[in-house]
């Protein structure tokens, strides 16, 4: 009588989507670096300036709301480990802070003018 293996397959390992390696895939990781001061992400905030993908690799250029901002290295290294757990193929990814042009409040989307009860101007 021949012996029968029992074979088991972990299917949400096997369903695992990786998303590719392009900008989008960085900005959505971005979307979930929240600036603790005010609760929302940098990509709302309009703290994000520049995304670029090539080669395997990804440039960010982010900004702070203010240069005197206590939370640039921690929000500078918070993007770059979401990066780098959202594409994992990145073989590097390289966060940039910048002060040109300052960041103004007219860069926050209007979901973020929400969250903190402004209203657009007409």
């Amino acid at each position: 009588m021949a012996r029968r293996e029992t074979i088991r397959f972990d299917w949400t390992e096997a369903m695992t989507v990786v998303p590719p390696l392009s900008e989008e895939s960085a900005r959505e990781a971005l979307l979930q670096v929240i600036d603790p001061e005010v609760g929302i992400n940098v990509v709302d905030l309009g703290l994000v300036y520049r995304i670029e993908v090539a080669d395997r690799r990804i440039e960010v250029d982010m900004t702070m709301t203010s240069p005197t901002c206590p939370l640039g290295a921690h929000l500078k290294e918070a993007a770059q480990a979401a990066i780098r757990r959202r594409v994992p193929e990145a073989e590097s990814v390289a966060v940039r802070l910048v002060w040109d042009p300052p960041w103004t409040p007219d860069r926050m989307s209007v979901r973020a003018r929400s969250q903190l009860g402004w209203r657009d101007r007409d």
